[in-house]
């Protein structure tokens, strides 16, 4: 395949270039430079060798986000090893099922995880690590403790001029080989193992490092608050900055919008990776609440521009003030939060991509984007709606090129009715295009509600319009006995903070909607709420396991 570049071998020039750099930082502790995390590789490369792990053989990687944890995937990478990343919000008995379909021979494991697991449910693991520390948790073989115990004498003898940058040399990789095992995350509630090839990889960093805007550099920083474990933060928030030399800053404990905020005020991102859930949060209690309280000054022309300035700069500001965009992905966006962030001018713009591709298929910068698109089909990747007329009528989007995966792990099955016969990987997302090529979302295939007289009805499209409503933290729209029911979860401490007990708060929401029909098809009309006490059961990277509340 022309132009492909040995994605270990980017990583083994990028280590050189920047020896003294900083790499790796958990949040507000250690920071690992450059040639820390090379010399922690060496070491786990000794590890892996006296393990008899051959190159191939799978490695489980799970665990919060730390440094490490990025130190252990590029272990097992940079080896010829596959790492297998496994979120570590999953419970015990699927964590145990996904070593074990894998077929894991080494598994590094969080201390909170390793407290629910049982290494007689993993028989195949040889060996367990702890990877905050890096010691053995229990290996199969004794000769294995005794090699562990050994490791500094060994590494002495092996390097007795002491290790330095010279001495590396990474497993050269090839376009079609495979490079790690992805399982989904999902809201169908199945987890699939996505097989990745290097090609895969070596796409998205291109796309990273050529086409994305701005450039990064080895002078950039990144701060990594979604789940390394997912292919969109691990790509980039993590992989691709690894090969430019960039310094990761790991946010290593839950990140709640508080945490997230300062560490962006101390660090200075130069690109922020997100999801839209994060910024929908900040407009609903930082910027609605301003906006409504200025309604009259917008109306007035020049007036209007001022406040809208002084908003945009309040935004910038509490997002680093240092970053060229902010780059949402995962799940939809809110239309009504993407219109008044485009109207303020707030440089952010709305990527599309799957675990299956590695992730990314579409983008555009934000001065370029347009209004409800997710951008056009990256280099390397091709994309074409399943439609009659894809220019007006939605219809599956399909993907070929250079990121899309090999398949499904041990599941033939699966792959199979994921492509087309003419090999388009089936992403099961509804869209149409317009002649620029910008792609523009509507929904999951598998969430489609027919209407009664055979209309496609897309819940996200009817959600979008409920969030919207004050005191709606996040809604869902099912089936139900042949109409349309909302699920809502309310914002119970805006509630209390404007002294409102839960019924009257249930009140408002539930007045307001005959408005909320008005705007929504006649097709389409929602007829009746339920309140959620708690909120709805999610996925690490936020989105609703919609399964769970199908009737």
């Amino acid at each position: 395949m022309a132009g492909f570049q040995s994605v270990n071998k980017m990583l083994e020039k990028s280590f050189r270039e920047n020896w003294d750099r900083s790499a790796l930082s958990n949040y507000q502790g250690v920071t690992l430079k450059y040639c820390d995390v090379a010399k922690r590789i060496e070491y786990l490369h000794i590890c892996f060798e006296s393990c008899g792990l051959q190159k191939g053989d799978k490695v489980a990687i799970c665990s919060k986000n730390q440094a490490n944890w990025g130190v252990c995937f590029l272990a097992a990478l940079t080896y010829g090893a596959v790492p297998v990343p496994i979120l570590h919000e999953f419970k015990p008995e699927n964590i145990h099922y996904l070593v074990n379909h894998s077929e894991a021979k080494v598994f590094f494991v969080d201390e909170a995880n390793w407290e629910g697991l049982s290494e007689a449910e993993m028989p195949g693991v040889q060996v367990f690590v702890r990877i905050s520390t890096l010691n053995y948790i229990l290996a199969r073989d004794e000769a294995m403790v005794e090699a562990r115990e050994k490791l500094p004498e060994t590494f002495r003898q092996k390097y007795p001029d002491g290790f330095g940058k010279d001495d590396l040399n990474y497993y050269e990789d090839t376009p079609d080989e495979l490079a790690l095992i992805n399982y989904t995350s999902g809201t169908s509630g199945f987890s699939k193992g996505v097989m990745l090839p290097y090609r895969s990889l070596w796409c998205n960093i291109r796309f990273a490092g050529e086409t994305a805007e701005p450039q990064m550099t080895c002078e950039s920083n990144m701060v990594a608050m979604l789940p390394s474990a997912h292919m969109y933060g691990m790509m980039f928030e993590f992989l691709f900055e690894m090969t430019i030399g960039a310094h990761v800053h790991f946010l290593t404990r839950v990140p709640s919008p508080k945490i997230i905020m300062k560490a962006f005020s101390e660090i200075h991102p130069d690109v922020i990776i997100a999801v839209p859930l994060i910024i929908e949060k900040v407009y609903k209690s930082q910027i609605k609440p301003i906006a409504d309280h200025n309604k009259t000054w917008l109306r007035i022309p020049i007036v209007d521009q001022i406040v809208y300035g002084k908003i945009r700069e309040g935004l910038i500001t509490a997002f680093g003030g240092n970053f060229e965009e902010i780059i949402l992905g995962g799940a939809a966006f809110n239309p009504e939060v993407e219109q008044f962030l485009r109207k303020v001018k707030f440089p952010f713009t709305v990527g599309y991509g799957m675990t299956e591709c590695g992730p990314i298929i579409t983008y555009a910068h934000w001065n370029r984007t347009k209004r409800g698109s997710c951008g056009y089909a990256i280099p390397g990747c091709s994309i074409r709606i399943d439609s009659p007329n894809p220019y007006k009528i939605p219809g599956e989007v399909q993907v070929k090129g250079d990121n899309v995966f090999l398949g499904y792990y041990k599941n033939r099955q699966a792959t199979k009715a994921s492509f087309t016969n003419d090999d388009w990987f089936k992403t099961g997302d509804m869209g149409i295009m317009d002649d620029d090529g910008y792609l523009y979302l509507r929904g999951r295939s598998k969430c489609m509600i027919l209407g009664p007289s055979g209309q496609n009805i897309y819940p996200e499209e009817l959600e979008a319009v409920i969030n919207n409503v004050t005191y709606v933290t996040e809604s869902l729209v099912i089936e139900d006995n042949g109409g349309l029911t909302a699920l809502i979860y309310p914002d119970f401490r805006q509630a209390q903070t404007d002294g409102l007990e839960i019924e009257e708060m249930e009140k408002r929401i539930t007045d307001a909607l005959p408005e909320v029909n008005k705007v929504l098809p006649g097709y389409a009309q929602i007829r009746k709420l339920e309140f959620l006490s708690e909120d709805f059961e999610r996925t690490p990277k936020r989105s609703i396991k919609r399964y769970l509340y199908q009737r």
